[in-house]
């Protein structure tokens, strides 16, 4: 379609939902009153979009963490304001003149060291910098210290505007707004400091050679970032009580005006904020009041990110560059089975002479194998075709709500359902990634994960109405429902599934995932149906994930909504990069990683944070180890690794997972 017929259907839809919103209105007054506060808080939106794309349009990299620096602001805005007791201008003059400054130097240190990496390492690198800040804000804020802001100009000051009550910090975020606007207008275009700033992300080298610094104009970029979304986290934090994820998320709202924008328009990503926030205060009047309508006003901002991602351009096909790389070799059948074998015969053995002082912890093991069996599914889509997913956890909900719902909730077709069940779904996320790639794929996939939290989960038909009951497995008059039991039916699941894994890798499909992580414009050249191929990849994922969800609501017994947070679609993907995202055995180590949080949060529960912030560093420093924890342990043994071949001549860069960024348009 064209450009121009789309934006006129679009001003035509935009049009007619407003007319509808009007009548909907009790009385046009209170339209009016609904309208102004949700420009309010759109103005707070557009203020930290604006950070995001100021940061994204002059470095070239998406920052996930801009949600946690805006929380940890927050935080330290009341650390100085109700612990300290300072005044709330010096309090804030301190967090925005010298804290998020600072804050963006250490950002700018740490993603200079991936100047040159892929969209995907990226990726993973700015989700460990906001797993770190939320990490440092628990172990330094438990939440057994309730903290709470008061308004920034007063609890009980009001001002009618169009007959609507509005606070004075209410009114003031529209001139912070305009402020921030006209400011970053006049940086980026009518200074010199601005223009390098644009030129910078183009071409980094030609800029240089022009007398432009890349360094110093990269700090700037991500000094003014940080107080933009330090800016946007207080304004969102004040008057509330502050949680770290759910601050973190409250700024990541913002992505859907930015995504708006297009990720460069700075007058579009207001646009977008303002149009956010009146249509989250127009639902409050215009839906019908309670069911599935209540949880579609709570995920606004989600069904906003995801149909913006749905309307942007389809994305040109990506080609690799000749760098070659080590990889883990794929073993054959035979070696497969004797791994296999080995690896269920030591946890048999495990299962059965443990000290009984370790009894305790048999639950905690098993949640690691279950974990490494939904990582598989991540080898499988980001491993082995470069396909970013940040909604797994979506498939793995379904698959234990399928297992419960099904056949008594224990049996062996109930588990195949919940495989199949998933499946579905899968292919809904898939037909973004049909015209999306990268840093777009990986939002559109996180979009989704915080819609099925509100719109899937809550669902009456689904975990709406209370958990739901799911077994353990019987079968062939074997009873599984013991811990030990379970605990070697899921290393036997665990095995098969690898074996399958590693067969399909060996086979003519692992080939063509290979040859569309490395070159799909390649691909599409030699008349490989790339399309296809995302949606089986995406199918055969999401299945694993389900299958997975069907040992996860076994070993809870019971499955629901509040299991399956979106923030652990995050967690879950660096995991699987720290552990190693393109092996079995990368999945088996990142899963038993991520079996230790809940231990640590039980045992030591002010440690907890600590231990995200520890994961967070590791995948920080693993971000050039493309094959992870378990690349390192290949390395430590030769036999576990082959010298690059004729078929890895358009691998990606080296320390890269997949290839995402040099663009090539095909005819």
């Amino acid at each position: 379609m064209p450009p121009n017929v789309r934006r006129i259907l679009a001003w035509v839809a935009f049009a007619l939902v407003v007319l509808w919103v009007v009548e909907r209105a009790p009385t046009f007054q209170q339209f009016v009153q609904f309208t102004v506060i949700g420009i309010a808080l759109g103005c707070v939106y557009a203020v930290a979009a604006g950070g995001l794309v100021l940061t994204y349009t002059t470095t070239g990299t998406f920052n996930f963490a801009h949600g946690a620096v805006g929380m940890i602001a927050a935080y330290v805005y009341y650390s100085l304001k109700v612990t300290v007791g300072l005044p709330t201008p010096i309090a804030l003059l301190l967090v925005l003149g010298v804290f998020a400054p600072l804050l963006g130097i250490a950002l700018e240190l740490v993603m200079r060291r991936f100047n040159d990496a892929s969209v995907t390492t990226t990726i993973v690198v700015t989700i460990a910098l906001m797993i770190l800040l939320i990490g440092s804000a628990q172990f330094f804020y438990p939440a057994s210290k309730a903290a709470t802001l008061k308004r920034l100009l007063g609890e009980s000051n009001t001002i009618s505007i169009a007959g609507a009550r509005l606070t004075y910090d209410q009114v003031a975020y529209l001139f912070v707004a305009i402020a921030v606007a006209v400011s970053l207008r006049l940086v980026l275009f009518r200074t010199r400091t601005g223009t390098a700033m644009r030129a910078v992300v183009d071409n980094k080298v030609l800029a240089a050679l022009n007398g432009a610094r890349p360094t110093r104009i990269a700090r700037t970029s991500w000094m003014l970032g940080s107080v933009l979304a330090a800016l946007a986290g207080i304004l969102l934090a004040v008057g509330g009580i502050l949680e770290p994820i759910t601050l973190t998320f409250l700024v990541t709202n913002a992505y859907g005006a930015a995504v708006f924008g297009r990720l460069k328009s700075l007058p579009m990503t207001f646009a977008g904020a303002l149009l956010l926030g009146v249509a989250q205060n127009w639902a409050i009047f215009a839906l019908p009041n309670g069911g599935t309508w209540d949880k579609v006003q709570v995920s606004l901002p989600g069904i906003f990110l995801f149909g913006a991602l749905l309307l942007l351009p389809e994305a040109k096909l990506t080609v690799g560059r000749v760098v070659g790389r080590n990889t883990p070799a794929v073993p054959g059948m035979r070696a497969s089975l004797a791994r296999a074998s080995a690896f269920v015969g030591a946890v048999v053995v495990l299962a059965n002479v443990m000290p009984g002082s370790w009894q305790q912890y048999l639950p905690d093991m098993t949640r690691g194998v279950i974990y490494a069996l939904i990582l598989l599914s991540l080898v499988v889509l980001t491993g082995f075709s470069g396909q970013v997913s940040l909604s797994q956890y979506v498939f793995v909900a379904i698959g234990a709500w399928a297992m419960g719902k099904t056949l008594g909730g224990d049996s062996l077709a109930g588990m195949v359902l919940a495989g199949a069940a998933a499946v579905p779904i899968g292919v809904i996320v898939a037909l973004p990634a049909m015209r999306l790639q990268g840093l777009y794929l990986a939002l559109v996939t996180l979009g989704f994960a915080i819609v099925s939290k509100d719109l899937i989960f809550e669902h009456p038909w689904v975990f709406g109405k209370g958990n739901v009951d799911v077994g353990r497995l019987h079968l062939f008059g074997m009873d599984f429902s013991g811990d030990k039991a379970f605990f070697v039916l899921c290393a036997i699941v665990f095995a098969l599934v690898a074996i399958a894994v590693l067969w399909l890798k060996r086979g003519p499909f692992g080939r063509r995932l290979a040859a569309m992580r490395d070159s799909q414009a390649a691909c599409a050249t030699l008349g490989l149906d790339v399309r296809r191929t995302k949606l089986m990849v995406f199918a055969t994922s999401a299945f694993v994930a389900g299958l997975a969800g069907a040992l996860f609501g076994g070993l809870n017994s019971t499955a629901g909504s509040i299991q399956f947070d979106p923030i652990n679609n995050i967690v879950l993907f660096l995991f699987a990069v720290v552990g190693g995202i393109t092996t079995v055995t990368g999945a088996l180590i990142g899963g038993a990683l991520f079996a230790l949080l809940p231990v640590v949060q039980s045992k030591q529960p002010d440690l907890a944070g600590l231990v995200f912030a520890g994961v967070a560093v590791g995948a920080i420093s693993l971000g050039r180890q493309p094959n992870g924890l378990a690349g390192m342990l290949y390395e430590k043994v030769p036999v576990g690794t082959r010298r690059p071949s004729r078929s890895d001549a358009t691998a990606v860069p080296e320390g890269d997972v997949v290839n995402e960024e040099v663009r090539v348009a095909t005819a």
